[in-house]
C-alpha cells in the first residue's frame, strides 16, 4: 500500500529516530509499502520518518538502467561503520522536497551494517550513487535532510518554496 510521503517543512523529519528493536509483521509490511511509495514517487531510497513511521528503516535501489533487474534494498537499524576519505559531489533531490536539487558533497565509498527483514546481521560497501544514497537516508534516520548541508540562505530559500508548496495542497 502506497503511503503519503511528509513535506519539508514538517516536524517529524527533524527527528532522531529510536531502533527497530523486534522484527514483526508491522515491520515487514512497513518496509514493503515503503518500497512501493519509492518506486511509485519515483526515487531511489526511502526513510521511514519520510511516511511519519519514527523508525530506524530505509529502503533503497539505486538501479535506474532501462530493462535493469531491480535491486530492492531494506536495511533496519544501518549504520556506517567505515568512510573513505575520498569525497564525492552529487546532485541529491528529496522525496520529501521535491522539485529541489542541490549538490552535496559526501565520503565516496562507506561500509554499512544493518539488518534485514529475518534478523540478520549484514554489512557490505557501497560506492558511487549506491554511497551517495544510503548516506542520504541514514542521515534521515538522524533528523538531517540533504539541504542542511547548503549554506543558510539556499536552504531557507528551499524551505520557503516547501512551505508555499504545502499551503497550495492544503488549499486543493
Amino acid at each position: 500500500m502506497k503511503r503519503a510521503i511528509l513535506i519539508h517543512p514538517d516536524p517529524r523529519l527533524k527527528k532522531v529516530c529510536p531502533s527497530v528493536e523486534e522484527l514483526s509483521d508491522e515491520v515487514r509490511q512497513l518496509a514493503s509499502d515503503m518500497l512501493e511509495t519509492m518506486y511509485d514517487a519515483p526515487g531511489i531510497g526511502l526513510a521511514a520518518p519520510q511516511v511519519g513511521v519514527m523508525q530506524r528503516l530505509i529502503v533503497l535501489d539505486c538501479v535506474k538502467e532501462e530493462g535493469a533487474e531491480p535491486r530492492p534494498m531494506v536495511m533496519l537499524n544501518p549504520e556506517i561503520t567505515a568512510a573513505s576519505e575520498e569525497l564525492n559531489i552529487y546532485e541529491e533531490g528529496c522525496l520529501s522536497i521535491p522539485d529541489q536539487y542541490a549538490e552535496v558533497t559526501r565520503p565516496a565509498e562507506v561500509e554499512v551494517s544493518w539488518l534485514d527483514l529475518d534478523g540478520t546481521g549484514k554489512k557490505a560497501g557501497f560506492d558511487g550513487l549506491w554511497a551517495t544514497c544510503v548516506q542520504h537516508e541514514i542521515d534521515h534516520l538522524d533528523g538531517k535532510l540533504f539541504i542542511d548541508y547548503l549554506k543558510p540562505m539556499k536552504r531557507q530559500m528551499i524551505t520557503r518554496k516547501m512551505v508555499k508548496l504545502k499551503r497550495e495542497q492544503a488549499r486543493s
